[in-house]
């Protein structure tokens, strides 16, 4: 009898764009308050959007404004270095 195949969730990151396994990318998400943090568990409550594992990512998002659209909320730059601090910290 042949086992079934898991499926594997994909998400797209808002930076590149590549679509990739849940599991390599990073949720960002923005709690019921309005605060907006990493979450590398992928279980925290809010809305959330996924990147790359990667700064540059992180920056092309920021460029492009679409974790704002996203998130459906304005971010400002302090977030962002925020996040950023956070992905050095983590690698």
């Amino acid at each position: 009898m042949e086992q079934k195949k898991k499926k594997i969730p994909q998400r797209q990151c808002l930076g590149c764009g590549e679509h990739r396994p849940k599991a390599e990318l990073l949720r960002v998400v923005r709690d019921p308050e309005g605060n907006v943090t990493l979450d590398f568990t992928g279980k925290k409550s809010g809305r959330g959007a996924y990147i790359c594992k990667n700064v540059a990512c992180l920056k092309l998002a920021q460029r492009k404004r679409s974790l704002s659209r996203n998130l459906e909320c304005e971010i400002p730059d302090a977030v962002y270095a925020a996040l950023e601090e956070q992905f050095h910290a983590e690698q």
